[in-house]
């Protein structure tokens, strides 16, 4: 057995390749990738592998592996399903570093089994696997082309990892077409071993890569996930294309967080805690990358629109609003830096409008002001075709101006927009790699997602705070459920693990006669509220085992009556344990305070508005565990009830710091103790700054398979 794991750079420049599969039949896949890597001029050494023998393009072919005599620091495996393991075997006896398994047949169509056993054996033996089911690799440092994918691919610096090999193959081809020029694309597969965290691990530090673009159906080890990318995000930008986003392919669970918490939208929201870009279709994405490659980072913030059209200015205006771009607003400048290039009958507030009279040396000053001003730091500038206009020159204009704003610094888009002319000249511009669009709208949002980057890497980084809980007595509690038999907890237990948390509940005691009740709920003090203790009826509700707002001896009497009596009615085989007599806590705001762990990133925590319109209202969002304050305050300030917890007419702003305290305990209670697969406490009311909060229900569910969902850090 071997502990040893590989360098990933043998994976992404491996000093030799064997192909184990290679075929003389140039109509087959095993051909093709050797072709590819000799016709790309790979600078290691090429081994084709065959039982027949031969050359393949000049390579001997060896009949195995082990024939080979040097070492093998990669090897492609291009034959069928039920022979991949037995090559496994003989990469192992050989000491491969890395094997990509081209083939499929594995658990794409349910064969995981053998795709278990293929992996086992190769980490035993000190080898990573990328695959199954997967179209190769490329990688620009060693000029290899080890797919079966076009040939020639225009080397840059992109890089793509894409879990789907058709489309994969198919951006490949795309990116040539866009003129974006790539570093290195990765085909993922079933990602049974080597996924998106280990190939970023490698991007992160590759001098070759400025931009990644990631396509993703399904993540795997989303909390690993989840700290490499808030790494990356630091060095250059990311982009997410993901499918399966439609409702359809949201599994509910039995809470509201679990309900809520429809897999796009926990993706989505803890994309953008990772500081990912998350493009909607591959043309966005594209369009991305292609400028995101380039483009500098931004100086500041204020942008200023230059055009010559009314219209389309305040169109892009609508479209910087949309996308979060900061305009100049500052009058008096603006007119000081415009008002000499700025026909008089124009206008120098921002946006600038140079007139449809503008012509190619209006543009040229405008812009060159731009460009010279320490107050404007991008600029984004639009063009609507005019009879005025000397059209000859506006290819030379975009180029001259693309040019000095790169050498500035600073960012800059075009937006054009008329007939076939100007069309023939954004093809010709693009062809150039200038980012020059025809639709006003791609030009802000492509410069919206490096303003989106631009304030990533402003971000104050934070490590999350310490915090301590019992976790001694809520493993006691969660241990004592397990033993009566059920993955839910009862009232009074779910209050024991608040009281381990340190997380303020309702005064709380379970009355089992209807004398206790009284004296119980004296003690407590008036009003107060029952609620009937079964481990049997799970909605009290719906049972009728709520009563409110009871004020006096003889309501709590009354009520305890109604309380049993509904219950036994409802369910009356139930065992009733009694009725908890609770302090019926003031008005607040309801808030709701949610924890799981998620199928795919593990706990992950939820908040927003609370109280009986949650699933109707929705307005809830979500973070990946463990949290540091800053990322708890940007998670509220997400939702819509955000300003309710600032003071609305005139009433005092409510205990903000009390709420992220219990969200920090809420974590660290599913983060430390193992078992608990959802926690909820709907309403956490919150009160005004001061006089903290208070969990007023509290729900919690264990994991069906008792291995619960520990977080290794």
């Amino acid at each position: 057995m071997s502990e040893t794991t590989p360098d990933i750079r043998y994976l992404f420049e491996p000093r030799s390749v064997a192909v184990i599969g290679a075929s003389h039949d140039e109509s087959k896949i095993g051909y093709n990738i050797v072709e590819n890597m000799v016709n790309d001029g790979y600078s290691g050494m090429i081994y084709p592998v065959n039982p027949k023998g031969g050359t393949i393009l000049g390579n001997r072919v060896y009949t195995s592996i082990e024939e080979i005599d040097g070492e093998v620091d990669l090897a492609a495996i291009v034959i069928p399903a039920r022979f991949v393991y037995d090559s496994v075997v003989s990469c192992g006896r050989k000491g491969v570093k890395f094997l990509i398994i081209i083939s499929s047949g594995f658990s794409e169509v349910g064969n995981r089994a053998e795709e278990k056993r293929i992996v086992d054996h190769a980490r035993s033996h000190g080898m990573r696997v990328l695959g199954p089911n997967i179209f190769g690799i490329y990688c620009k440092e060693k000029s290899l082309n080890c797919t079966f994918g076009p040939k020639d691919v225009m080397p840059g610096n992109v890089s793509i990892l894409t879990q789907s090999g058709a489309l994969g193959i198919a951006m490949v081809g795309k990116t040539a077409l866009e003129r974006i020029g790539l570093s290195s694309i990765i085909s993922l597969g079933n990602k049974a071993d080597l996924d998106e965290s280990d190939l970023l691990e490698y991007l992160q530090d590759d001098e070759n890569t400025s931009t990644i673009l990631m396509y993703i159906e399904g993540v795997q080890n989303g909390d690993r996930l989840v700290r490499v990318l808030k790494r990356v995000t630091r060095k250059k930008p990311v982009i997410a294309i993901k499918s399966g986003s439609s409702k359809r392919g949201a599994v509910a669970a039995a809470s509201h967080t679990g309900s809520l918490a429809g897999s796009d939208k926990v993706f989505d929201q803890v994309m953008r805690q990772c500081g990912v870009l998350r493009a909607e279709s591959i043309q966005e994405a594209l369009y991305w990358c292609r400028f995101l490659a380039d483009a500098p980072i931004p100086p500041g913030e204020n942008n200023v629109i230059i055009t010559n059209g009314g219209g389309i200015g305040v169109m892009a205006t609508d479209a910087c609003e949309k996308y979060d771009i900061k305009l100049l607003d500052d009058t008096n400048n603006t007119s000081s830096i415009f008002s000499p290039v700025t026909p008089g009958f124009g206008s120098t507030k921002n946006p600038i409008d140079l007139t449809g009279g503008a012509s190619s040396k209006d543009y040229d000053m405008a812009l060159d002001a731009a460009v010279k001003s320490d107050s404007i730091h991008s600029v984004i500038a639009l063009y609507c075709a005019t009879s005025s206009f000397d059209m000859e020159n506006l290819s030379s204009l975009v180029e001259s101006t693309y040019g000095r704003f790169r050498q500035a610094g600073k960012p800059i888009v075009f937006s054009l927009f008329g007939g076939d002319q100007v069309e023939r000249t954004i093809e010709e511009l693009r062809y150039s790699g200038i980012p020059v669009f025809n639709d006003v709208y791609d030009a802000v949002e492509t410069l919206g997602s490096l303003y989106r980057h631009y304030n990533h890497l402003k971000e104050k980084v934070e490590e999350p705070p310490e915090v301590h809980i019992d976790t001694g007595t809520a493993t006691g509690v969660i241990n004592r459920v397990r033993e009566d038999g059920r993955t839910f907890l009862l009232a009074h237990e779910a209050r024991e693990l608040m009281d381990a948390c340190g997380i303020a509940v309702p005064g709380s005691m379970v009355a089992r006669s209807m004398d206790e009740a009284v004296r119980y709920a004296e003690k407590i003090g008036y009003p107060v509220v029952m609620k009937i203790v079964s481990k049997d009826i799970i909605h009290k509700s719906d049972a009728g085992g709520v009563a409110l707002d009871l004020q006096d001896r003889g309501e709590v009497i009354d009520a305890y009556q109604a309380v049993m009596r509904n219950a036994i009615t409802y369910d009356p085989d139930a065992l009733i344990e009694g009725v908890e007599v609770v302090e019926m806590v003031k008005k607040g705001v309801e808030t709701i305070v949610g924890a799981r762990m998620d199928n795919s990133f593990g706990p992950v925590m939820m908040f927003g508005l609370g109280g009986i319109y949650v699933e109707v209202m929705k307005d809830v969002s979500f973070r990946a565990l463990p949290l540091t304050r800053g990322e708890i305050m940007d998670m509220i300030k997400e939702t819509r009830s955000y300003p309710l917890l600032l003071g609305v007419r005139g009433e005092e702003r409510k205990d903000m710091d009390k709420v992220v305290d219990t969200i920090l305990k809420l974590g660290a209670l599913i983060i430390g103790v193992p078992g608990i697969s959802d926690i909820e406490i709907n309403p956490l009311v919150a009160y005004d700054n001061g006089e903290g909060v208070k969990a007023v229900d509290v729900r919690v569910l264990l994991s069906k398979d008792d291995k619960g969902g520990r977080y290794n850090a």
